[in-house]
């Protein structure tokens, strides 16, 4: 699985992709990403990538001419996917992460301050992705969200495949309580139902928790058929 970010901060990605799952799946070769400074393709002495926005306002818009000049030269392959995440884009849930692992090359481009040029996203850009109600400063947390996400689903990058099976949304709800060792602490206990070996019973047992959980957070996620 290969992904692009496009970013004006490459260093913000120092830490997210060399540590833990990503970092391992980047040095095995299951995952790589190529990280474009933009304002690398700026024009001028000053390398200006943003200016004020037509009709007033405040804050900054990103240039088209950059931009586009960094997608130039580093296309997507055949079959890849350029992605814009911003506040009003798709949202992004497990439905979606796993339509784009199937992906061959996914490039990500980070905006910043008031957005970028509308231009570029009728012209270049594939799918407008959000991960939230929310703003943040840049694309940037939003890009290590997504990476992180869809790179679950690449064979060989989660140590146990079946843990896509039983984890949250992967049927529709949100997973519920998990418990280890010990099996009392501080006068919590485990329930008795995973400590008993019937291996339907705690299957019965963790549907019925996941719905609970579901239907008291996330109500949204059920549909008439749920139960």
């Amino acid at each position: 699985m290969n992904f692009t970010v496009f970013t004006l901060f490459p260093e913000f990605f120092s830490g997210p992709l060399t540590t833990s799952l990503l970092g391992k799946a980047a040095d095995g070769g299951l995952v790589n990403v190529s990280l474009v400074n933009f304002r690398d393709f700026a024009e001028g002495r000053h390398k200006t990538v943003d200016e004020p926005p037509y009709g007033g306002g405040p804050g900054m818009v990103l240039k088209p001419e950059p931009i586009v000049a960094a997608f130039e030269a580093h296309p997507p392959a055949p079959g890849g996917i350029r992605i814009f995440l911003t506040p009003w884009g798709q949202p992004l849930n497990h439905a979606l992460v796993e339509d784009l692992a199937d992906k061959p090359d996914i490039h990500i481009l980070c905006g910043r301050y008031e957005g970028v040029d509308e231009r570029v996203v009728d012209g270049w850009i594939d799918l407008c992705v959000s991960i939230g109600d929310f703003v943040l400063s840049g694309g940037e947390p939003a890009a290590a969200c997504l990476i992180d996400a869809v790179s679950r689903f690449v064979p060989g990058v989660l140590g146990e495949p079946d843990s896509l099976v039983v984890e949250s949304f992967s049927d529709g709800l949100l997973e519920g309580p998990q418990y280890t060792r010990p099996a009392e602490f501080r006068g919590r206990v485990v329930p008795d139902v995973l400590l008993g070996g019937n291996h339907q019973a705690i299957a019965d047992w963790r549907r019925q928790q996941a719905l609970h959980r579901t239907q008291t957070v996330r109500p949204d996620l059920l549909d008439d058929d749920a139960g």
